[in-house]
């Protein structure tokens, strides 16, 4: 499976590894519950890197496992970046950097009116989209209301412009969430980040993977 999300020099690997332990052992979701309204929401944000997610759905039954072949062809379903109309079990279709933490945003606040406590919301996002201030809005409102069902796993390979002093994870505590850092090769560390208890806080998880250059 991993080798389709390296094809043609596509390298978003620790978006793999991170959507692994989420599909695998946290996220409460399946071909059968794609439709459900209490089912978990995955939402890829950097979706400039969509082959490692597709691979992921592929081996957990969504398609079938032929399509990753086919992988930016005009005829395929799977472009360059997800289509939620055309990929099943995609949840957003993500352009342009900074619009899924939003989105995920007016997701567990459309949850919350529905009384839909179990259902939770997870973001992918990249460091450098944090340099979207449209992030900023999202994560100061999230903290704010108290979003406990939201969820964002930050992938830091050290590509922001400007990064941030004192770490990612202490942009989102100053703003009411609950976060840590880990590492993001370690698929236990990710999984005990992920499952921590934060109750009334939205949770981030700062993945920190091999720098984009090294």
């Amino acid at each position: 499976m991993a080798a389709h999300g390296f094809r043609a020099g596509v390298d978003h690997r620790w978006g793999l590894t991170s959507s692994l332990v989420e599909y695998d052992r946290v996220l409460r979701v399946s071909p059968e519950l794609r439709e459900a309204p209490g089912r978990d929401r995955f939402l890829l944000s950097k979706g400039h890197g969509p082959m490692a997610y597709y691979a992921v759905l592929a081996a957990k039954g969504f398609f079938p496992e032929e399509w990753l072949s086919g992988f930016g062809a005009y005829e395929s379903p799977l472009g360059h970046h997800p289509d939620r109309v055309l990929v099943p079990g995609v949840e957003i279709g993500s352009g342009s950097l900074g619009h899924g933490l939003p989105l995920g945003v007016g997701t567990a606040l459309g949850l919350r009116a529905q009384g839909r406590d179990e259902a939770r919301v997870w973001v992918l996002i990249g460091d450098a989209e944090l340099d979207e201030g449209s992030n900023h809005e999202a994560i100061a409102y999230a903290g704010a209301a108290g979003l406990g069902a939201l969820h964002a796993v930050v992938v830091d390979n050290a590509s922001a412009t400007h990064g941030w002093r004192g770490g990612i994870a202490s942009r989102f505590e100053a703003a009411g969430w609950s976060a840590t850092t880990v590492d993001g090769h370690d698929h236990e560390a990710l999984h005990e980040a992920f499952t921590a208890p934060h109750p009334g806080r939205p949770h981030a998880v700062v993945a920190r993977v091999t720098p984009k250059n090294a």
